[in-house]
């Protein structure tokens, strides 16, 4: 029997609300998560992102909880303050007929006005947990009635260093809440976490499944560090790009890849962790509005996105750790779209790769790069397409009168006229540069990029699998300070402290 939203227990108000919003059939994160939560019991949720699993958690949440009690009956934490956001606006749009009230409470905004909020009451809080802490420290949250407890993307929280934070928040909570945790893979540590602060949790995950969404169509490319900003580009050219996130180790490699980027005629941003709060919604809201195609993000700048219609996903520089692969690519590929997810592997990462590829229990298959003629000829054809589309569908008598002028008042060539018109039409593709690129993929060409290194460098060893540590090439004008920060998970200080 085909599983239906009306065979999974919800009330009639919230299946309303879920057919409303065009949802038909549950996810399997839903099908397994939501029957489990309504009937109380806590839930161990393996999850990858973008596969429906706020609606797993939220919707039995707005079916339980008894909207008009006082105090904070529902709690969430998020690791970031997009995810918290996000979350917030899917609860209240699932719990507008049953008048569920929800406050996303994150770093970067005034205090006062999230204390306002919680002394007027609010059901349901969704936040980050530095700042949940700190107001929970002040006496402005009391935690004290909190029924339903959900850890959204729990392992990001733990690699972020919130812990502490975390702990804090668990322990301010009655034991008789019932707790749902979501992550992407269920670790060591979420285990650990799990058997302190959960009852006899019910995991739902798949046996055998794969950790990345089967709608992502994953490659990698094999070339040389000094040739990656060439062979992005060529990608970007070739590929039929929405929209893409571009992943990069470091916030200077991030600014400095997005301003290359724009100077080859690309419409990039950059995104990371150390951009002010209005700046990252400026950046998103442009990103989102189709303003800016490409956004050169940090692992910790794009933490928590849920940005529609993302295409593409492109590694220029190998995640740390191979759960970073996980998180990367789940920004593409969401919700049963199909997505593509593309690295840039230099030959002394390659066992880097095969350690994600052992990870996620999938094979990232090899491609050749295109070459510059490959590019050119997949330019002309696009051109011609759109040409052929605009002549069969749009009214052009304002534009041939146009050109009926032009001819009267210039040489009569009409066909120069015509390639005039593709050269200024064509302008921005002139001021991308097209360089070869060459394939280092076979062995001889491994040893060719070994030997090239510069003298006096020691050869760059491969990384073991689990790899956390420095990266096997150091990008150029390595912020140490800030990379340090990623190699390592941050402390509850340093973590409270970026949540402020």
């Amino acid at each position: 029997m085909t599983t239906t939203f009306e065979t999974l227990g919800l009330c009639p108000g919230l299946l309303q609300t879920v057919a409303e919003l065009g949802y038909v059939h549950p996810t399997p994160i839903q099908a397994g998560a939501i029957p489990a939560l309504l009937a109380g019991h806590d839930v161990l949720g393996q999850a990858q992102t973008g596969t429906g699993k706020t609606a797993a958690f939220a919707l039995p949440m707005l079916q339980h909880l008894p909207m008009q009690e006082p105090g904070v009956q529902g709690l969430v934490l998020a690791p970031t303050r997009e995810l918290a956001v996000q979350v917030a606006d899917a609860i209240f749009r699932y719990g507008q007929r049953l008048g569920g009230r929800v406050l996303p409470i994150y770093g970067g905004q005034p205090y006062a006005r999230q204390q306002r909020r919680l002394a007027q009451g609010v059901p349901i809080v969704v936040g980050t947990p530095g700042r949940l802490r700190d107001l929970m420290q002040q006496g402005d949250l009391d935690l004290r009635h909190v029924r339903y407890l959900v850890l959204d993307e729990a392992d990001a929280m733990l690699q972020m260093g919130f812990i502490d934070d975390v702990e804090a928040l668990l322990g301010a909570t009655p034991t008789t809440r019932q707790t749902a945790l979501f992550s992407a893979t269920l670790s060591p540590e979420i285990r650990r976490l799990a058997g302190r602060y959960m009852r006899s949790p019910q995991i739902i995950a798949m046996a055998d499944a794969s950790r990345t969404v089967a709608q992502t169509t994953q490659r990698h490319y094999v070339l040389s560090e000094a040739s990656k900003v060439a062979g992005l580009s060529l990608l970007l050219e070739v590929e039929e790009i929405k929209s893409a996130l571009i992943f990069t180790r470091t916030r200077v490699g991030t600014a400095e890849l997005a301003e290359t980027l724009s100077g080859r005629g690309y419409p990039a941003e950059a995104l990371h962790g150390d951009l002010s709060q209005a700046a990252r919604e400026t950046v998103l809201r442009r990103f989102r509005a189709g303003h800016s195609t490409l956004l050169v993000a940090t692992d910790v700048g794009a933490r928590g996105l849920d940005i529609a219609d993302v295409s593409h996903v492109f590694n220029y520089d190998m995640p740390f750790d191979v759960t970073d692969y996980v998180h990367r690519i789940g920004r593409t590929g969401r919700a049963g779209r199909s997505g593509v997810a593309l690295t840039l592997v230099t030959p002394a990462e390659r066992q880097r790769l095969r350690a994600i590829e052992t990870f996620t229990g999938q094979p990232i298959p090899r491609a050749p790069l295109p070459s510059p003629a490959a590019v050119e000829a997949c330019r002309e054809a696009r051109f011609k397409q759109r040409l052929d589309t605009l002549m069969a569908e749009t009214d052009l008598s304002r534009e041939l009168t146009l050109v009926t002028e032009l001819a009267a008042g210039g040489d009569g060539d009409v066909a120069r006229i015509a390639a005039a018109a593709i050269r200024l039409l064509r302008a921005v593709e002139y001021q991308r540069p097209l360089e070869s690129v060459r394939d280092l993929s076979s062995t001889s060409s491994y040893a060719d990029a070994r030997r090239s290194q510069p003298a006096g460098r020691p050869p760059t060893r491969s990384a073991p699998h689990g790899y956390r540590g420095e990266p096997s090439r150091a990008p150029r004008r390595q912020d140490s300070r800030y990379s340090d920060r990623l190699r390592r998970p941050r402390s509850a200080a340093s973590a409270h402290a970026a949540d402020r």
